[in-house]
């Protein structure tokens, strides 16, 4: 789009320091999150994991049905709006958990940031609205760069938050999303061109609507539903790892911090300095390619090598598995036109959430099976098990994608 230099600049700024705070906030509460459930609830990690589960589900859900919504009035009122009350939902999910006399809060909490508070969406698509076509990828890198820097600083700040309370580090992460927002009302300006807005329309405003209007633009519902398996496959870590790495290597919540700390590192280097290099040198499609199968060969190193030093040094590479998410958006938002921009990026992001409200139940609930006292088998690894073998799923379905030459992609049949 045509946007004074000076504007774009601040605007792309704001956008991902938007996106640090929201993953530092994110991140700052996953090592406490396990000690607050077992705090409110009274149970065992066994238990604590599949409470979490329906906690992360209810995350996801809220996302899966409000994010098409989300998107579609980003479509109609542009990304600024939309962005500020995300921002402000957020902090109040923070507020309410931290605050939380009872379990049933957690889940509120939850829910509000799911509907409203997720702001990945709104992101993408102001990223998006200040691209063109062939930065799009390298785009989105610099959104997940910017989410994975902010892995590097949550969790550890989060682990040691810890020492002072289970409640200390969701405080925390409200006052920084609160702030963050006051910060974007004051700074941010509008991305989307007046003239590309359009009117909003409540049958494109839900996942079936959306998927509808989306899939007459040809090639993407293909790409999507391969986005939506390796969504599923990569939210092993965010669904399980918390609960997994101290029944695994008896680590507390420091530890847990420092090692989705290192996971932070490794996406932001990867996502900010190698992506729009591998791109440039093999495309979007084979940097996917690359991408997938570093993560599938990372879920099955943490599933059999119960050693957690090496698994602290395979976490510093395992960026590379963020290769695929930013190019599999790309290679659908190239074919989607600018008025649509905001309800793609709806739709992928409710295609995420409904990929990790399904990993929650899938991922914690095997962990928990095979963990509990008088399991006939004791496998911590079972989790990452069955990632590796969606992420593969997700593999074969893009290298049976084939393209076709006027662009169109279709699977082979």
């Amino acid at each position: 789009m045509s946007m004074d230099p000076t504007i774009r600049k601040r605007a792309t700024r704001f956008v991902l320091l938007t996106v640090l705070i929201y993953s530092m906030g994110f991140g700052i509460i996953m090592p406490v999150l396990p000690d607050l459930i077992r705090h409110l609830a009274k149970v065992d990690s066994a238990e604590a994991a599949r409470i979490g589960a329906w906690i992360g589900a209810t995350y996801g859900l809220f996302q899966v049905l409000l994010m098409p919504t989300v998107g579609n009035l980003g479509d109609r009122f542009g990304r600024r709006p939309v962005f500020l009350v995300s921002l402000f939902a957020f902090g109040l999910d923070f507020l309410l958990m931290g605050l939380a006399p009872s379990v049933i809060w957690l889940f509120v909490g939850r829910a509000i940031a799911g509907g409203l508070g997720a702001v990945f969406g709104p992101a993408n698509a102001a990223m998006a609205d200040m691209s063109s076509a062939e930065d799009r990828a390298a785009s989105f890198g610099k959104v997940g760069a910017a989410f994975g820097l902010g892995f590097v600083f949550g969790p550890v700040i989060g682990g040691l938050l810890g020492d002072f309370g289970p409640r200390v580090p969701f405080f925390v992460a409200a006052g920084l999303a609160f702030a963050n927002g006051i910060y974007g009302w004051l700074v941010f300006p509008e991305t989307m061109p007046e003239d590309k807005k359009r009117p909003f329309e409540w049958k494109r405003a839900n996942p079936l609507g959306a998927f509808a209007s989306l899939g007459r633009i040809k090639g993407i519902l293909p790409v999507a539903l391969i986005y939506f398996l390796w969504a599923m496959a990569g939210n092993v870590y965010p669904a399980s790892w918390s609960f997994f790495a101290p029944i695994q290597y008896g680590w507390d919540s420091r530890m847990v911090g420092l090692s989705l700390g290192l996971v932070g590192v490794s996406m932001a280097v990867f996502q900010a300095m190698v992506i729009r290099r591998f791109i440039a040198h093999f495309g979007e499609r084979k940097t996917a390619y690359i991408g997938m199968l570093c993560g599938i060969a990372s879920y099955l190193v943490v599933a059999f090598v119960p050693n957690g030093t090496i698994i602290m040094i395979l976490l510093l590479v395992n960026g590379f598995s963020g290769l695929a998410m930013p190019s599999l958006n790309a290679m659908m938002s190239m074919r989607a036109p600018a008025s649509q921009q905001g309800e793609l990026q709806g739709l992928v992001g409710s295609l995420a959430a409904l990929g990790m409200m399904i990993a929650q139940f899938t991922y914690n609930y095997a962990l928990a099976a095979f963990t509990e006292s008088g399991a006939p088998v004791r496998f911590p690894g079972a989790p990452y098990v069955i990632a590796a073998s969606i992420g593969l799923l997700a593999l074969l379905a893009l290298f049976f994608l084939r393209k076709r030459d006027d662009g169109e992609a279709v699977l082979n049949g």
